[in-house]
């Protein structure tokens, strides 16, 4: 029973994601993904902490694995969010 109500809980995040996404002005993605980019941040210090505390070997292959994918994603945002902000700089001659 738990395993469908916690089914239940991500399709409707993901449901509720995706419509509050779509919903967002193009001006606005660049301050929103500075905001997603730094809680993808404490993802990361979470991940850390989860992976070096030495209780199983499964834990620690987890917590590496979300070390990695979190920082994955705070580079590529930031590389993201570096690049839109290149497209309202002024070009110099």
């Amino acid at each position: 029973m738990e395993a469908v109500f916690l089914t239940f809980i991500l399709m409707l995040s993901i449901f509720l994601g995706f419509e509050l996404i779509n919903k967002v002005p193009a001006t606005l993605h660049t301050p929103l993904m500075s905001g997603a980019n730094a809680i993808s941040g404490i993802t990361v210090v979470g991940a850390i902490s989860l992976a070096g505390t030495g209780q199983h070997d499964m834990a620690q292959w987890l917590g590496a694995a979300a070390v990695a994918l979190a920082t994955i994603n705070v580079v590529g945002g930031y590389m993201v969010t570096d690049r839109m902000l290149a497209m309202f700089k002024k070009r110099g001659k």
